[in-house]
């Protein structure tokens, strides 16, 4: 109604979250389409929106990716940041494990991380276990990680909260696989090549690569899952968001598109 055109990124996407209400209802409202996927496309345009204000850029995180697939320097998390556990070599084979809660299933939020919690005892590997997000159910999931942590020893992990995109972009892309629900494990661990074992239904819906394993919040289906992508031949990268230069992309766009506030329904 204040007749400011708005340009809307990553349009048409289906996830199992909450959110996706939300960025269907921003769709209609916008008059620019950035959008991530072919797929993403055809979505956008089914809702009705104009072909010709539609436009495939690709994934902005993807960039970050490719920055890091193309430069990708070791460094040593436990010297840069602050976490707790018992540091290990980096130069060797290791698990990542990022789980978060799934806002309409707030009351399984424990019982869903207590088997995820228990297959991180039954992985020999040295881990990378990072703190959820602030999603409602997150403070039972962190909870129980912190009772978990003091109930066992656990000589082969580490607690991490977080990292600055990069540095985790780089820890994630020398990994053996990645096990949780986020959504790093669908984009750039597909632009990577990072085996991923992916959890429940956050992610339910979206787009993924061959890099991704689904699974139940099951112990068992988890470490039968890792288990076969570190015993198989590993994953080549897919560039099902992107190629690394969204970014550009959508400079470009957003500067020689005639901006318009004026919609139709195209069907």
């Amino acid at each position: 109604y204040m007749n400011i055109p708005l340009a809307h990124v990553q349009g048409g996407e289906v996830t199992g979250s909450i959110d996706e209400k939300v960025r269907h209802a921003v769709t209609k409202l916008a008059d620019v389409h950035l959008v991530s996927t072919e797929r993403a496309v055809e979505r956008v345009t089914a809702l009705g929106e104009d072909p010709a204000r539609i436009f495939l850029t690709g994934c902005p995180s993807i960039d970050l990716a490719d920055r890091v697939a193309r430069d990708p320097a070791p460094f040593d998390p436990f010297e840069l940041y602050a976490g707790v556990g018992n540091p290990f070599s980096v130069d060797q084979d290791y698990v990542v494990i990022m789980q978060h809660p799934v806002t309409t299933e707030y009351d399984d939020a424990a019982s869903q991380i207590e088997e995820t919690l228990a297959a991180l005892r039954r992985i020999d590997l040295p881990v990378f276990f990072f703190w959820p997000n602030v999603d409602a159910g997150s403070d039972r999931i962190s909870k129980r990680i912190r009772q978990f942590r003091e109930e066992h020893d656990l000589p082969h992990v580490y607690f991490f909260k977080n990292l600055p995109p990069e540095d985790f972009l780089r820890l994630i892309s020398r990994a053996r696989c990645v096990i949780g629900n986020s959504s790093v494990g669908i984009r750039e661990c597909s632009y990577l090549g990072v085996p991923v074992v992916n959890i429940g239904s956050r992610q339910q819906g979206r787009e993924r690569g061959p890099n991704v394993t689904d699974v139940d919040s099951s112990a068992d289906q988890i470490v039968a899952a890792l288990r076969a992508h570190l015993d198989g031949p590993g994953v080549e990268p897919v560039h099902l968001y992107g190629e690394g230069d969204a970014g550009a992309r959508i400079a470009e766009v957003l500067a020689t598109c005639a901006l318009s506030i004026e919609k139709r329904l195209t069907y």
